[in-house]
This record gives C-alpha cells, sequence and structure tokens, in this order.
C-alpha cells in the first residue's frame, strides 16, 4: 500500500509520540508499504517552526530531507498538477497545506495517515 503522512503523523512518528495510534504506527512501519512525506509537509513544518508555532522541530525544519532519509520514507514533490486539483477540491476547508497532501493523496492513488477527518470529503482511504 502507498501511504502518504499527514503533517502531524510524522512529527508524531519522529517523536514517538503516544497519540499515534498503533493502526497508524503499524501501517507506517509495515516494510511492504510505501511511506512518502510531502513537500507540502516540508513547507508547513519550517513555516511553523519559524513562526514559533513548533519550537520542538528544529533539526527537522534545518534538513527535512536528511530526516525523512533516515526514516526511509519517500519525498513526494508537489507537481503543476497537484496544485490544479488542490484548488478545485469542493468545500470551504481552507487550510492550504491539507487541501494540498488530499489532493496528492488522490492524485497518486494514496491513502493518507491521519487523525483529522476533514479527509474524508474528499473521499480519500484514510488509515487511523
Amino acid at each position: 500500500m502507498r501511504l502518504l503522512l499527514d503533517t502531524h503523523t510524522l512529527l508524531w512518528w519522529l517523536a514517538g509520540d503516544p497519540q499515534l495510534t498503533l493502526v497508524a504506527r503499524t501501517a507506517i512501519g509495515d516494510e511492504a508499504n510505501e511511506v512518502f512525506v510531502s513537500a507540502a509537509s516540508a513547507w508547513e513544518v519550517t513555516t511553523k517552526h519559524r513562526l514559533g508555532k513548533l519550537p520542538g522541530a528544529g533539526s527537522l525544519a534545518v534538513d527535512f530531507a536528511r530526516e525523512i532519509r533516515a526514516q526511509g520514507f519517500a519525498a513526494l514533490p508537489i507537481t503543476l498538477e497537484h496544485g490544479q486539483v488542490a484548488g478545485a477540491l469542493p468545500g470551504d476547508h481552507r487550510d492550504p497545506f491539507d487541501r494540498m497532501l488530499a489532493a496528492q493523496a488522490r492524485e497518486e492513488k494514496m491513502a493518507i495517515v491521519s487523525n483529522e477527518t476533514v479527509f474524508d470529503q474528499f473521499g480519500l482511504s484514510r488509515i487511523w
């Protein structure tokens, strides 16, 4: 299965946070699954770290790619198609990071690993 981690899921995975459910932890840790992290998450973490909203994410904000590779995750770039789909998604959810992740999951045929039910309105497969 191809999985796309929501930003909070990535942060909780890296921190070993117990808020990450056993179902999510098992799916991410299953070597049969391909785990992806979006460039949108790099943008979100770095922005929120700069604004002081994620003070504990310093090493991730400084070298996101290295941290992702160290976990064996694959980077998912943002394409023009992703941008177009994100902008056209229905609904009034305004978070640009969530909209991009939803578009990428849809276009790349991935399940999203997230506790956020907002992704359900986009018809995605969500693991939590």
